[in-house]
Protein backbone atom coordinates (compact mmCIF):
# COMPACT_ATOMS: atom_id res chain seq x y z
CA UNK A 1 0.00 0.00 0.00
CA UNK A 2 1.47 3.35 -1.05
CA UNK A 3 1.68 6.46 1.05
CA UNK A 4 -1.52 8.50 1.00
CA UNK A 5 -1.24 11.71 -1.04
CA UNK A 6 -1.25 14.99 0.90
CA UNK A 7 -4.46 16.18 -0.69
CA UNK A 8 -7.94 17.00 0.62
CA UNK A 9 -9.24 13.56 -0.32
CA UNK A 10 -6.10 11.90 1.01
CA UNK A 11 -6.54 13.58 4.38
CA UNK A 12 -10.25 12.66 4.43
CA UNK A 13 -9.33 9.02 3.73
CA UNK A 14 -6.67 9.00 6.47
CA UNK A 15 -9.14 10.46 8.96
CA UNK A 16 -11.77 7.82 8.18
CA UNK A 17 -9.14 5.11 8.48
CA UNK A 18 -7.98 6.46 11.87
CA UNK A 19 -11.56 6.45 13.13
CA UNK A 20 -12.13 2.87 11.94
CA UNK A 21 -8.78 1.42 13.03
CA UNK A 22 -7.72 3.51 16.03
CA UNK A 23 -11.09 4.74 17.36
CA UNK A 24 -9.84 8.30 16.79
CA UNK A 25 -12.11 11.28 17.39
CA UNK A 26 -12.72 13.15 14.16
CA UNK A 27 -12.63 16.64 15.64
CA UNK A 28 -9.30 15.96 17.39
CA UNK A 29 -7.56 13.96 14.67
CA UNK A 30 -8.40 16.12 11.65
CA UNK A 31 -6.33 19.19 12.68
CA UNK A 32 -3.27 16.95 13.11
CA UNK A 33 -3.68 15.44 9.64
CA UNK A 34 -4.24 18.85 8.08
CA UNK A 35 -1.04 20.17 9.68
CA UNK A 36 0.94 17.12 8.56
CA UNK A 37 -0.32 17.51 4.99
CA UNK A 38 0.25 21.30 5.11
CA UNK A 39 -3.08 22.00 3.47
CA UNK A 40 -4.07 25.59 2.88
CA UNK A 41 -7.37 26.85 4.31
CA UNK A 42 -9.35 26.02 1.17
CA UNK A 43 -8.10 22.45 0.91
CA UNK A 44 -8.48 21.97 4.67
CA UNK A 45 -12.12 23.02 4.46
CA UNK A 46 -12.68 20.59 1.58
CA UNK A 47 -11.06 17.75 3.55
CA UNK A 48 -13.33 18.45 6.51
CA UNK A 49 -16.45 18.68 4.37
CA UNK A 50 -15.70 15.38 2.65
CA UNK A 51 -14.71 13.51 5.82
CA UNK A 52 -17.36 14.77 8.21
CA UNK A 53 -20.11 14.57 5.61
CA UNK A 54 -19.13 11.00 4.79
CA UNK A 55 -19.25 10.02 8.46
CA UNK A 56 -22.62 11.68 9.01
CA UNK A 57 -24.21 9.88 6.04
CA UNK A 58 -22.50 6.53 6.52
CA UNK A 59 -25.64 4.45 7.08
CA UNK A 60 -27.28 5.63 3.86
CA UNK A 61 -24.10 5.37 1.81
CA UNK A 62 -23.47 1.82 3.00
CA UNK A 63 -26.96 0.76 1.94
CA UNK A 64 -26.40 2.36 -1.47
CA UNK A 65 -22.98 0.72 -1.83
CA UNK A 66 -24.46 -2.67 -0.93
CA UNK A 67 -27.03 -2.24 -3.70
CA UNK A 68 -24.40 -1.22 -6.22
CA UNK A 69 -21.99 -3.99 -5.25
CA UNK A 70 -24.70 -6.64 -4.75
CA UNK A 71 -23.07 -7.67 -1.48
CA UNK A 72 -22.85 -6.58 2.13
CA UNK A 73 -20.34 -3.89 3.05
CA UNK A 74 -18.83 -6.31 5.58
CA UNK A 75 -17.43 -8.33 2.69
CA UNK A 76 -15.69 -5.31 1.11
CA UNK A 77 -12.14 -4.61 2.28
CA UNK A 78 -11.94 -1.65 4.65
CA UNK A 79 -9.90 0.72 2.46
CA UNK A 80 -12.11 0.18 -0.57
CA UNK A 81 -15.24 0.73 1.53
CA UNK A 82 -13.88 4.00 2.97
CA UNK A 83 -13.12 5.25 -0.54
CA UNK A 84 -16.56 4.22 -1.77
CA UNK A 85 -18.15 6.19 1.08
CA UNK A 86 -16.00 9.21 0.22
CA UNK A 87 -16.96 8.94 -3.44
CA UNK A 88 -20.65 8.50 -2.63
CA UNK A 89 -20.63 11.64 -0.52
CA UNK A 90 -19.07 13.70 -3.30
CA UNK A 91 -21.59 12.37 -5.80
CA UNK A 92 -24.73 12.69 -3.69
CA UNK A 93 -24.16 15.57 -1.28
CA UNK A 94 -21.57 17.93 -2.74
CA UNK A 95 -21.41 20.23 -5.72
CA UNK A 96 -18.59 18.31 -7.33
CA UNK A 97 -19.05 17.26 -10.98
CA UNK A 98 -19.66 13.50 -11.15
CA UNK A 99 -16.69 12.83 -13.41
CA UNK A 100 -14.37 14.63 -11.00
CA UNK A 101 -15.79 12.87 -7.95
CA UNK A 102 -15.38 9.46 -9.56
CA UNK A 103 -11.99 10.04 -11.22
CA UNK A 104 -10.34 11.58 -8.16
CA UNK A 105 -11.59 8.79 -5.91
CA UNK A 106 -10.52 6.09 -8.36
CA UNK A 107 -7.05 7.64 -8.67
CA UNK A 108 -6.76 7.66 -4.88
CA UNK A 109 -7.77 3.98 -4.76
CA UNK A 110 -5.02 3.09 -7.24
CA UNK A 111 -2.46 4.84 -5.04
CA UNK A 112 -3.46 3.71 -1.56
CA UNK A 113 -4.59 0.18 -2.53
CA UNK A 114 -3.80 -1.06 -6.07
CA UNK A 115 -4.88 -0.85 -9.70
CA UNK A 116 -7.52 -3.51 -9.28
CA UNK A 117 -9.16 -1.58 -6.47
CA UNK A 118 -9.39 1.41 -8.77
CA UNK A 119 -11.49 -0.59 -11.22
CA UNK A 120 -13.76 -1.92 -8.47
CA UNK A 121 -14.32 1.56 -7.00
CA UNK A 122 -14.98 2.98 -10.46
CA UNK A 123 -17.69 0.42 -11.22
CA UNK A 124 -19.56 0.88 -7.94
CA UNK A 125 -19.43 4.69 -8.00
CA UNK A 126 -20.88 4.75 -11.52
CA UNK A 127 -23.87 2.85 -10.18
CA UNK A 128 -24.13 5.24 -7.23
CA UNK A 129 -24.24 8.17 -9.66
CA UNK A 130 -27.31 6.78 -11.43
CA UNK A 131 -29.66 8.25 -8.79
CA UNK A 132 -29.84 11.39 -6.66
CA UNK A 133 -29.72 11.10 -2.88
CA UNK A 134 -33.50 11.53 -2.57
CA UNK A 135 -34.10 8.97 -5.33
CA UNK A 136 -31.87 6.48 -3.51
CA UNK A 137 -33.85 6.93 -0.28
CA UNK A 138 -37.13 6.35 -2.15
CA UNK A 139 -35.68 3.29 -3.87
CA UNK A 140 -34.29 1.76 -0.68
CA UNK A 141 -37.45 2.39 1.34
CA UNK A 142 -39.59 0.92 -1.42
CA UNK A 143 -43.15 0.29 -0.30
CA UNK A 144 -42.29 0.41 3.39
CA UNK A 145 -44.58 2.59 5.51
CA UNK A 146 -42.15 2.58 8.46
CA UNK A 147 -41.48 6.27 9.14
CA UNK A 148 -38.65 5.51 11.57
CA UNK A 149 -36.85 3.46 8.92
CA UNK A 150 -37.23 6.25 6.39
CA UNK A 151 -35.89 8.82 8.85
CA UNK A 152 -33.02 6.49 9.68
CA UNK A 153 -32.01 6.26 6.02
CA UNK A 154 -32.69 9.89 5.13
CA UNK A 155 -30.68 11.30 8.04
CA UNK A 156 -28.32 8.35 8.63
CA UNK A 157 -29.14 7.86 12.29
CA UNK A 158 -29.47 4.33 13.72
CA UNK A 159 -33.09 3.42 14.40
CA UNK A 160 -32.50 3.13 18.15
CA UNK A 161 -31.08 6.66 18.20
CA UNK A 162 -34.11 8.00 16.31
CA UNK A 163 -36.42 6.44 18.90
CA UNK A 164 -34.38 7.75 21.83
CA UNK A 165 -34.35 11.29 20.44
CA UNK A 166 -38.07 11.19 19.75
CA UNK A 167 -38.78 10.08 23.30
CA UNK A 168 -36.53 12.82 24.72
CA UNK A 169 -38.24 15.46 22.59
CA UNK A 170 -41.63 14.33 23.86
CA UNK A 171 -40.68 15.37 27.41
CA UNK A 172 -40.48 18.96 26.15
CA UNK A 173 -43.52 18.59 23.85
CA UNK A 174 -41.22 18.93 20.85
CA UNK A 175 -42.00 15.67 19.00
CA UNK A 176 -42.81 17.69 15.87
CA UNK A 177 -39.19 18.91 15.79
CA UNK A 178 -37.65 15.48 15.26
CA UNK A 179 -36.70 16.11 11.62
CA UNK A 180 -35.36 19.54 12.53
CA UNK A 181 -33.18 17.93 15.20
CA UNK A 182 -31.90 15.26 12.80
CA UNK A 183 -31.17 17.97 10.23
CA UNK A 184 -29.19 19.92 12.84
CA UNK A 185 -27.21 16.80 13.72
CA UNK A 186 -26.07 16.58 10.10
CA UNK A 187 -25.00 20.21 9.76
CA UNK A 188 -21.54 21.39 10.71
CA UNK A 189 -21.83 23.82 13.63
CA UNK A 190 -20.12 27.19 13.62
CA UNK A 191 -17.12 27.53 15.90
CA UNK A 192 -18.19 28.74 19.34
CA UNK A 193 -15.85 30.61 21.67
CA UNK A 194 -16.01 31.58 25.33
CA UNK A 195 -14.47 34.71 26.82
CA UNK A 196 -13.20 33.46 30.14
CA UNK A 197 -14.39 35.51 33.13
CA UNK A 198 -11.72 37.88 34.37
CA UNK A 199 -10.05 38.06 30.94
CA UNK A 200 -10.08 40.96 28.50
CA UNK A 201 -10.04 40.42 24.75
CA UNK A 202 -11.08 42.11 21.51
CA UNK A 203 -14.33 40.40 20.50
CA UNK A 204 -15.33 42.86 17.77
CA UNK A 205 -14.66 40.35 14.99
CA UNK A 206 -17.10 37.81 16.45
CA UNK A 207 -20.88 37.54 16.73
CA UNK A 208 -22.34 37.39 20.23
CA UNK A 209 -23.69 33.96 21.12
CA UNK A 210 -27.40 33.23 21.26
CA UNK A 211 -27.28 31.06 24.38
CA UNK A 212 -24.37 32.10 26.58
CA UNK A 213 -23.73 35.68 27.76
CA UNK A 214 -19.97 35.07 27.51
CA UNK A 215 -20.19 33.13 24.23
CA UNK A 216 -19.19 34.23 20.73
CA UNK A 217 -19.40 32.70 17.26
CA UNK A 218 -16.77 32.56 14.51
CA UNK A 219 -18.21 32.66 11.01
CA UNK A 220 -15.08 31.17 9.43
CA UNK A 221 -11.37 30.70 9.92
CA UNK A 222 -9.14 28.65 12.20
CA UNK A 223 -9.66 29.42 15.91
CA UNK A 224 -6.21 28.06 16.67
CA UNK A 225 -4.71 31.02 14.85
CA UNK A 226 -6.54 33.61 16.94
CA UNK A 227 -4.37 35.66 19.28
CA UNK A 228 -7.19 35.64 21.83
CA UNK A 229 -7.15 31.82 21.88
CA UNK A 230 -3.38 31.41 21.84
CA UNK A 231 -2.99 33.87 24.74
CA UNK A 232 -5.69 32.17 26.82
CA UNK A 233 -8.36 34.87 26.99
CA UNK A 234 -10.77 32.81 24.91
CA UNK A 235 -11.34 29.10 24.29
CA UNK A 236 -13.28 27.03 21.80
CA UNK A 237 -16.35 25.77 23.68
CA UNK A 238 -19.95 24.96 22.84
CA UNK A 239 -22.34 27.43 24.40
CA UNK A 240 -24.30 24.64 26.06
CA UNK A 241 -21.16 23.62 27.93
CA UNK A 242 -20.64 27.25 28.92
CA UNK A 243 -24.15 27.42 30.37
CA UNK A 244 -23.69 24.22 32.38
CA UNK A 245 -20.64 25.67 34.12
CA UNK A 246 -22.30 29.06 34.68
CA UNK A 247 -25.36 27.33 36.11
CA UNK A 248 -23.21 25.83 38.85
CA UNK A 249 -21.01 28.86 39.54
CA UNK A 250 -23.76 31.49 39.44
CA UNK A 251 -26.71 29.66 40.99
CA UNK A 252 -26.05 31.61 44.17
CA UNK A 253 -23.41 33.89 45.62
CA UNK A 254 -20.10 32.19 46.31
CA UNK A 255 -18.61 32.48 49.77
CA UNK A 256 -14.84 32.99 49.87
CA UNK A 257 -13.04 29.75 50.61
CA UNK A 258 -15.62 27.44 49.05
CA UNK A 259 -14.25 24.17 47.66
CA UNK A 260 -15.26 23.32 44.11
CA UNK A 261 -14.65 20.07 42.21
CA UNK A 262 -14.89 19.02 38.58
CA UNK A 263 -15.09 15.26 39.07
CA UNK A 264 -14.75 14.08 35.42
CA UNK A 265 -12.89 17.06 34.00
CA UNK A 266 -11.35 15.81 30.76
CA UNK A 267 -10.60 17.35 28.35
CA UNK A 268 -10.89 20.52 30.43
CA UNK A 269 -13.28 22.98 28.82
CA UNK A 270 -15.72 23.25 31.72
CA UNK A 271 -12.82 23.06 34.17
CA UNK A 272 -11.19 26.14 32.61
CA UNK A 273 -14.41 28.13 32.87
CA UNK A 274 -15.10 27.00 36.44
CA UNK A 275 -11.52 27.77 37.45
CA UNK A 276 -11.90 31.30 36.06
CA UNK A 277 -15.16 31.76 37.97
CA UNK A 278 -13.63 30.33 41.16
CA UNK A 279 -10.64 32.64 40.91
CA UNK A 280 -12.88 35.70 40.76
CA UNK A 281 -14.99 34.47 43.69
CA UNK A 282 -11.98 33.41 45.78
CA UNK A 283 -13.13 29.80 45.82
CA UNK A 284 -10.68 26.88 45.69
CA UNK A 285 -11.08 24.75 42.58
CA UNK A 286 -9.94 21.16 42.06
CA UNK A 287 -10.16 18.96 38.97
CA UNK A 288 -10.07 15.18 38.55
CA UNK A 289 -9.88 12.90 35.53
CA UNK A 290 -9.56 9.12 35.43
CA UNK A 291 -7.49 8.92 32.21
CA UNK A 292 -3.90 10.20 32.51
CA UNK A 293 -3.74 11.50 28.92
CA UNK A 294 -6.98 13.43 29.43
CA UNK A 295 -5.73 14.74 32.78
CA UNK A 296 -2.81 16.27 30.85
CA UNK A 297 -5.33 18.01 28.59
CA UNK A 298 -7.09 19.38 31.68
CA UNK A 299 -3.79 20.70 33.02
CA UNK A 300 -3.10 22.36 29.67
CA UNK A 301 -6.57 23.92 29.66
CA UNK A 302 -5.99 25.33 33.13
CA UNK A 303 -2.44 26.54 32.53
CA UNK A 304 -3.50 29.97 31.27
CA UNK A 305 -6.36 30.34 33.74
CA UNK A 306 -4.90 29.23 37.06
CA UNK A 307 -1.79 27.02 36.79
CA UNK A 308 -1.93 26.38 40.55
CA UNK A 309 -5.11 24.28 40.28
CA UNK A 310 -4.56 20.71 41.40
CA UNK A 311 -5.47 18.10 38.79
CA UNK A 312 -5.70 14.58 40.21
CA UNK A 313 -5.83 11.32 38.28
CA UNK A 314 -8.38 9.02 39.85
CA UNK A 315 -11.71 7.24 39.64
CA UNK A 316 -14.55 9.64 40.36
CA UNK A 317 -16.50 6.77 41.90
CA UNK A 318 -14.10 6.83 44.86
CA UNK A 319 -14.54 10.51 45.76
CA UNK A 320 -17.60 9.87 47.88
CA UNK A 321 -15.57 7.58 50.12
CA UNK A 322 -12.28 9.49 50.10
CA UNK A 323 -13.72 13.00 50.46
CA UNK A 324 -17.02 12.65 52.31
CA UNK A 325 -19.01 15.89 52.42
CA UNK A 326 -15.95 17.98 51.52
CA UNK A 327 -17.04 20.05 48.50
CA UNK A 328 -19.40 23.02 48.29
CA UNK A 329 -19.95 22.70 44.54
CA UNK A 330 -19.38 19.72 42.27
CA UNK A 331 -19.55 19.50 38.48
CA UNK A 332 -20.34 15.98 37.31
CA UNK A 333 -20.14 15.96 33.52
CA UNK A 334 -20.78 12.25 33.29
CA UNK A 335 -19.51 9.93 30.54
CA UNK A 336 -22.43 9.25 28.19
CA UNK A 337 -23.40 8.12 24.70
CA UNK A 338 -22.64 11.58 23.29
CA UNK A 339 -25.92 11.65 21.33
CA UNK A 340 -26.24 15.36 22.06
CA UNK A 341 -23.02 16.26 20.22
CA UNK A 342 -23.55 14.52 16.88
CA UNK A 343 -22.98 17.81 15.03
CA UNK A 344 -19.40 17.97 16.31
CA UNK A 345 -18.71 14.28 16.85
CA UNK A 346 -20.47 12.58 13.95
CA UNK A 347 -18.78 9.23 14.55
CA UNK A 348 -20.51 8.92 17.97
CA UNK A 349 -23.71 7.64 16.36
CA UNK A 350 -21.85 4.57 15.04
CA UNK A 351 -19.82 3.81 18.18
CA UNK A 352 -22.63 3.14 20.61
CA UNK A 353 -25.26 0.41 20.62
CA UNK A 354 -28.49 0.15 22.64
CA UNK A 355 -26.87 -2.24 25.12
CA UNK A 356 -24.19 0.39 25.88
CA UNK A 357 -26.84 2.61 27.47
CA UNK A 358 -27.43 0.25 30.39
CA UNK A 359 -23.71 0.03 31.15
CA UNK A 360 -23.34 3.81 30.97
CA UNK A 361 -26.41 4.32 33.15
CA UNK A 362 -24.85 2.14 35.85
CA UNK A 363 -21.64 4.19 35.66
CA UNK A 364 -23.67 7.41 35.85
CA UNK A 365 -25.49 6.12 38.93
CA UNK A 366 -22.18 5.23 40.59
CA UNK A 367 -20.73 8.65 39.79
CA UNK A 368 -23.71 10.68 40.96
CA UNK A 369 -23.83 8.65 44.18
CA UNK A 370 -20.13 9.37 44.72
CA UNK A 371 -20.65 13.07 43.97
CA UNK A 372 -23.60 13.14 46.36
CA UNK A 373 -21.49 11.66 49.17
CA UNK A 374 -18.68 14.13 48.48
CA UNK A 375 -21.09 17.08 48.60
CA UNK A 376 -21.42 19.14 51.78
CA UNK A 377 -24.90 19.64 53.24
CA UNK A 378 -26.24 22.75 51.55
CA UNK A 379 -23.84 22.27 48.64
CA UNK A 380 -24.65 22.29 44.92
CA UNK A 381 -24.19 19.41 42.47
CA UNK A 382 -24.50 19.92 38.71
CA UNK A 383 -25.29 16.68 36.88
CA UNK A 384 -24.60 17.20 33.17
CA UNK A 385 -24.58 14.94 30.12
CA UNK A 386 -24.04 15.62 26.45
CA UNK A 387 -26.94 13.33 25.69
CA UNK A 388 -30.71 13.81 25.77
CA UNK A 389 -31.35 10.06 26.20
CA UNK A 390 -33.79 9.78 29.12
CA UNK A 391 -31.93 6.77 30.56
CA UNK A 392 -28.88 9.01 31.00
CA UNK A 393 -30.69 12.15 32.11
CA UNK A 394 -33.98 12.34 34.00
CA UNK A 395 -33.79 8.66 34.96
CA UNK A 396 -30.47 9.19 36.75
CA UNK A 397 -31.83 12.18 38.67
CA UNK A 398 -34.97 10.22 39.59
CA UNK A 399 -32.76 7.35 40.78
CA UNK A 400 -30.86 9.68 43.12
CA UNK A 401 -34.10 11.09 44.52
CA UNK A 402 -35.49 7.61 45.14
CA UNK A 403 -32.25 6.62 46.85
CA UNK A 404 -31.91 9.62 49.17
CA UNK A 405 -35.48 10.84 49.43
CA UNK A 406 -36.17 14.25 50.86
CA UNK A 407 -32.47 14.97 51.38
CA UNK A 408 -32.33 15.65 47.62
CA UNK A 409 -33.51 19.13 46.70
CA UNK A 410 -33.92 19.56 42.97
CA UNK A 411 -33.15 23.20 42.20
CA UNK A 412 -34.96 24.91 39.33
CA UNK A 413 -32.10 24.85 36.81
CA UNK A 414 -34.31 26.58 34.24
CA UNK A 415 -34.84 29.44 36.65
CA UNK A 416 -31.09 29.75 37.22
CA UNK A 417 -30.41 29.84 33.47
CA UNK A 418 -33.23 32.36 32.99
CA UNK A 419 -31.36 34.71 35.32
CA UNK A 420 -28.19 34.15 33.26
CA UNK A 421 -29.97 34.59 29.91
CA UNK A 422 -33.64 35.72 30.04
CA UNK A 423 -34.05 35.10 26.30
CA UNK A 424 -33.22 31.39 26.51
CA UNK A 425 -36.24 29.36 25.31
CA UNK A 426 -36.67 26.67 27.97
CA UNK A 427 -39.41 24.35 29.14
CA UNK A 428 -40.20 25.98 32.48
CA UNK A 429 -42.62 23.19 33.42
CA UNK A 430 -39.62 21.08 34.43
CA UNK A 431 -36.81 21.78 36.89
CA UNK A 432 -34.12 20.13 34.82
CA UNK A 433 -32.93 21.66 31.54
CA UNK A 434 -32.63 20.11 28.10
CA UNK A 435 -31.00 22.20 25.38
CA UNK A 436 -31.55 21.41 21.69
CA UNK A 437 -29.40 22.30 18.65
CA UNK A 438 -32.43 23.14 16.48
CA UNK A 439 -33.67 25.59 19.15
CA UNK A 440 -30.66 26.92 21.05
CA UNK A 441 -27.83 26.34 18.51
CA UNK A 442 -25.99 24.33 21.16
CA UNK A 443 -25.28 20.68 21.73
CA UNK A 444 -28.22 18.79 23.23
CA UNK A 445 -26.95 19.25 26.79
CA UNK A 446 -28.91 18.00 29.79
CA UNK A 447 -28.48 19.78 33.13
CA UNK A 448 -29.77 19.16 36.62
CA UNK A 449 -28.89 21.24 39.67
CA UNK A 450 -29.15 19.43 43.00
CA UNK A 451 -28.67 20.54 46.60
CA UNK A 452 -28.19 18.37 49.68
CA UNK A 453 -30.43 18.99 52.66
CA UNK A 454 -29.24 18.20 56.17
CA UNK A 455 -30.42 14.91 57.68
CA UNK A 456 -32.98 16.68 59.85
CA UNK A 457 -34.68 18.53 57.04
CA UNK A 458 -37.83 16.80 55.78
CA UNK A 459 -39.16 19.21 53.21
CA UNK A 460 -40.55 17.54 50.11
CA UNK A 461 -39.42 18.39 46.60
CA UNK A 462 -41.92 20.69 44.93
Amino acid sequence: MSKTPRTSRGVAFELLRSIEVDDAYANLELPKLIDEARLDSRDAALAQEIAFGTIRNQLLYDRIIETGAARKVGSIDRSSLLLLRIGAHQLLSMRIPPHAAINETVDLAKIVINQGAGGFVNGILRRVAERSKAEWVDFLCGESKDETERLSLTFSHPVWVIRALKQALSIDDRESELEALLTSDNQAPLVNLVLLPGKQADTSEFVSGQASPIGFVMRDGDPGKLTQVRDGQMRVQDQGSQLSALMLSRARKTLPGELWLDMCAGPGGKAALLAAEAKISRAHFFANEIAPHRAKLVKQALSKVDPEVEVSVGDGREFGTDFQEKFDRIMLDAPCTGLGALRRRPEARWRKQPNDVAELSKLQQDLIESAWNALKPGGLLAYVTCSPHSAETVSIVDWLIRRHGTQVELIDAGGVLHEINPDLALNRKRKTVQLWPQVHETDAMFMALISKRSEGEDRVNS
